[in-house]
């Protein structure tokens, strides 16, 4: 059933062959899933996408019109048409080295740009059609026309950027790419897109996103630099360089409170990036980004891209961007701006899909609920609304539940994962297990992470330090006893924490702990909607004490 909303209902058991949820997957979100339906909801951005990848809106409305059981409502079939046509309505086009010209049939787009203050006196109008405008304005005019709603397709091209030459090195521990991370790289390094050669790629955790990037690297061959979430992850990606290709160790630089290093290939982290100087409020770091002839410049968790970085990347148009991640979820709804500016979606692949295949582990979700203890419900119900959370969260039962799961699971690698780091600390101090957080020194962090690795230690305590970019492949249980509101963002980077395919081919469980008829309860639903958008289903336990 398609709705004149943009809500698209799938029943379960007629929907037919296997690529209609694939071509749903192209051009609308998968909201939820039941026992009985699947929930699509198509919109704006997912239509700019569809047409990105190059749908038409013609074959979407026939299709469409094929499958769903009621005729589709005028109204929702000419909105389809409007914002899948106004992608590519703009279009930038390279008119010498300084200025770029812009091409729309749409006179009031024209009228629009001309009259943006600051712009003015620097617009040439050629004809009622186009425009030049300077390069520097390259981003910026991007940027606008998305708030218009008029996606613009910029084949301007990209400087060359310094020559570098490497090859992947294989070894036992790499054979080589997969078939699906071949694909990723053939798709980005396509040469008949010229303008599609920046954008984003879309895969699971634990699935090899980083040397896919490190494939594009070499396939491009030119100086890059590489943006990652902290200084961990900065670490992990000077190892893969070193482990994975041919690469001198002077040509690989770290960027980061401990080092300085700028080389033709430098790894540096966002924080660094955004750091600001506290006297002259300047953010010093940022002419890393013009320090040398970079060809390429990757965003690693490119949903973490903070403001001052999308700043900066309006003014790096010239420079083919790359963004990885594994959900391009953003809480603060910018999804947008990672479109216009790094580039839309250019290959992605489903995580029940991956894990169908073997790429990923099998994953069990279950949330357990557990009931607040006696005369506790009173003192949650009484407390502020922006206390209730916290009380929820580190409800004191959970405890007794961890212990439980900890026992059921000894002998496995066990990460168990918190908010609030006044909770972890009490585990810690009842369990003896060690404990990672934000104040945890780096070389610390290192020496309890490289424990895991070598299963000299097989649970280990973190907070939200270690959402992302950590790399423990053998960890296979995850147990999250409190999470950041509704953070959909968050819940699939935890369940990815365990999702490495394991060598015995035994399934990863995610267990989060939730106190039942409280908010910790709503926030728990909305932070699964990603994951149960990508097929996990989460079991509901109920925890008797």
């Amino acid at each position: 059933m398609v709705m004149r909303n943009g809500t698209i209902l799938v029943e379960k058991w007629n929907t037919g062959p296997a690529s209609v949820l694939q071509m749903l997957d192209y051009f609308a979100r998968r909201l939820k899933e039941t026992d009985h339906l699947y929930t699509y909801q198509l919109d704006e951005y997912t239509l700019w996408q569809a047409a990105a990848s190059g749908i038409h809106p013609d074959f979407l409305v026939g299709w469409l019109k094929k499958y769903a059981r009621f005729p589709l409502d005028s109204g929702f079939v000419q909105q389809i048409r409007k914002n899948m046509e106004r992608f590519g309505m703009v279009r930038l086009e390279k008119y010498n080295e300084q200025s770029f010209l812009l091409h729309s049939m749409k006179k009031s787009i024209i009228e629009r740009i001309s009259q943006i203050p600051g712009l003015m006196e620097e617009v040439l109008h050629l004809d009622r059609n186009n425009l030049v405008l300077p390069m520097k304005y390259r981003g910026r005019i991007k940027e606008q026309c998305v708030k218009w709603g008029y996606p613009p397709v910029d084949e301007i091209g990209y400087s060359e950027g310094e020559y570098l030459h490497f090859r992947l090195r294989k070894h036992s521990s790499f054979s080589g790419l997969r078939t699906y991370q071949q694909k990723a790289v053939q798709t980005f390094c396509h040469p008949a897109q010229r303008w599609l050669s920046s954008g984003v790629i879309l895969l699971p955790c634990g699935s090899g996103k980083t040397v896919v990037a490190i494939a594009i690297m070499g396939k491009i061959g030119k100086e890059t630099l590489i943006l990652t979430p902290n200084t961990i992850s900065c670490k992990q990606w000077v190892r893969e360089l070193r482990d994975k290709t041919d690469l001198p160790r002077e040509s690989i630089g770290e960027y980061t409170a401990e080092k300085k290093q700028i080389a033709p290939v430098t790894v540096t982290t966002y924080q660094m990036m955004t750091k600001r100087d506290s006297k002259t409020g300047i953010f010093p770091h940022l002419r890393v980004f013009g320090e040398r002839n970079w060809g390429l410049i990757i965003y690693d968790e490119v949903h973490l891209l903070p403001a001052p970085i999308f700043r900066v990347t309006a003014d790096l148009q010239a420079k083919r961007r790359l963004g990885l991640t594994a959900a391009l979820v953003r809480e603060d709804g910018r999804e947008k701006d990672v479109f216009t500016l790094i580039g839309p979606v250019i290959f992605s692949s489903l995580w029940k899909e991956m894990e169908s295949a073997g790429w990923i582990a099998e994953a069990v979700c279950q949330e357990v609920r557990v009931s607040f203890p006696a005369g506790q419900k009173e003192i949650y119900q009484a407390a502020e609304k922006r206390h209730q959370y916290r009380l929820a969260a580190e409800n004191p039962l959970k405890m007794e539940v961890l212990e439980e799961l900890l026992a059921r699971h000894r002998g496995e690698q066990i990460l168990v994962i918190g908010q609030y780091i006044d909770q972890l600390k009490k585990i810690a101090a009842r369990l003896g297990y060690p404990l990672i957080t934000g104040a945890t020194p780096q070389a610390e962090r290192e020496k309890w992470y490289q424990q895991f690795r070598e299963k000299k230690i097989s649970v280990l305590l973190v907070s939200k330090v270690a959402n992302m970019a950590v790399d423990l492949p053998d960890a296979s249980v995850a147990i999250q006893v409190s999470g950041t509101f509704g953070s959909r963002q968050e819940e699939a980077q935890r369940l990815g924490r365990v999702l490495r395919p394991k060598q015995t081919g035994h399934k990863a469980y995610f267990y989060q702990l939730v106190t039942k008829e409280s908010v910790d309860q709503e926030y728990a639903w909305r932070r699964q909607a990603f994951l149960r958008e990508q097929g996990y289903r989460y079991q509901v336990l109920e925890w008797g004490g």
